[in-house]
């Protein structure tokens, strides 16, 4: 595997952020500056977030057409399920809302130039987002008729103790403890949170996915905007760069995953062909609400985190497929060490897509095709 971004062009590459050991300051053209030169020996081990060209990311208009149309399927899809006729109007249209104003977030804030313009308005950007998601919590809540006190404070911890966090690490550099803390938080309440009491309509079918929405926005609010972290690679477009890894890992991982879990009786073939009208449907759905958080979680931001705080970006690479493949621990009865095995080389594939292109979407594409064959190919024993 090379090492990314390792050469002279992205020490004097401008549009490059970078966490450097050799080269302590640059100046705006982002050369290095007071007498340090950007020799590739000079340059760091941590190299991050070469932006994609702004004809390859999303624009922001372009990006709110891809929500819509998303949005209009989805309602679609509740609607010819039921959803509208069995729960009420006034609640659908409520429940719907709030889930088209959290999809927007995730979406917009991946949009060229939205990020940079927000956190121009500096800091406190992060902080009034977090009053408008727990806003948005409150239209939920008001327009199913399951507004609490006790849930509205459930709400209003799970985003402003991060948050606060968050802000006490203001001055540290990205990687401290604060910053893994609430990257561990976050996964705790998302995984073990009680979701299904926050977002008891419609009986709690959609409680994980607004969950997890609420926490990727608060991800956006706490690392993004205030705390500013960069190299997320929080971005939606595509790279000319970006085949190769993105096609190399999914092949490259099933050759070792699908014989050990065969060999593990983890998994058996068993293609589920009744099921291939749903396959479009599920596809997007792993990959906006199960591959894309993730990613960000543990490659954007934690394997980011890990690697500045280490200095190192094999170690951040190594450590956070580890933990990844820890968090399924408890998938299918606990503990399944079986399922920490293939995740925790999954991840490491996944960790290496993020590190090629420095996207969370290209590791996305990746995660997500891996999760649909799995689910299309196999069933687990």
């Amino acid at each position: 595997m090379t090492e990314m971004f390792r050469n002279e062009r992205d020490c004097e590459d401008g549009a490059a952020y970078f966490f450097l050991s050799g080269c302590q300051a640059a100046d705006a053209s982002g050369r290095c500056r007071r007498g340090v030169s950007s020799r590739k020996s000079d340059c760091g081990t941590l190299l991050y977030n070469i932006r994609l060209p702004a004809t390859r990311q999303i624009g922001p208009m372009p990006m709110l057409g891809v929500w819509g149309v998303l949005c209009v399927g989805m309602i679609l899809f509740a609607t010819m399920s039921g959803y509208g006729y069995s729960y009420g109007g006034r609640a659908f249209v409520a429940s719907f809302a709030a889930f088209g104003i959290l999809f927007a977030g995730m979406l917009l804030f991946a949009a060229r130039g939205v990020l940079e313009r927000v956190t121009a308005a500096g800091p406190g950007a992060g902080w009034l987002y977090g009053v408008a998601l727990l806003l948005v919590y409150v239209l939920y809540a008001t327009g199913t008729g399951t507004l609490s006190f006790l849930r509205l404070g459930e709400v209003a911890v799970f985003l402003f103790v991060p948050l606060a966090l968050l802000a006490s690490a203001r001055g540290a550099a990205a990687g401290a403890w604060q910053d893994l803390l609430v990257v561990a938080g976050i996964w705790v309440a998302v995984k073990f949170g009680p979701s299904r009491t926050i977002w008891p309509y419609p009986g709690g079918r959609l409680s994980y996915i607004l969950t997890v929405m609420l926490a990727v926005n608060l991800a956006i609010a706490g690392f993004l905007l205030l705390r500013r972290v960069k190299g997320a690679g929080y971005t939606f477009g595509w790279g000319s760069d970006w085949a190769f890894p993105i096609l190399a890992s999914l092949p490259a991982f099933a050759c070792i995953a699908i014989p050990l879990g065969v060999t593990l009786r983890f998994i058996a073939f068993d293609v589920q062909w009744a099921h291939w009208k749903t396959e479009p449907a599920l596809a997007l759905g792993i990959l906006f609400f199960t591959a894309w958080p993730e990613e960000f979680l543990f490659r954007g931001l934690l394997q980011n985190c890990l690697s500045r705080a280490m200095n190192s970006d094999l170690a951040g690479w190594a450590f956070a497929s580890v933990l990844f493949g820890f968090s399924h621990i408890t998938n299918g009865g606990f503990p399944n060490w079986r399922y920490v095995l293939l995740a925790s080389i999954a991840g490491f594939f996944y960790g290496w897509t993020w590190r090629r292109t420095n996207s969370i979407f290209a590791s996305a594409i990746v995660h997500g095709a891996v999760d649909v064959l799995w689910h299309f190919l196999f069933r687990t024993v």
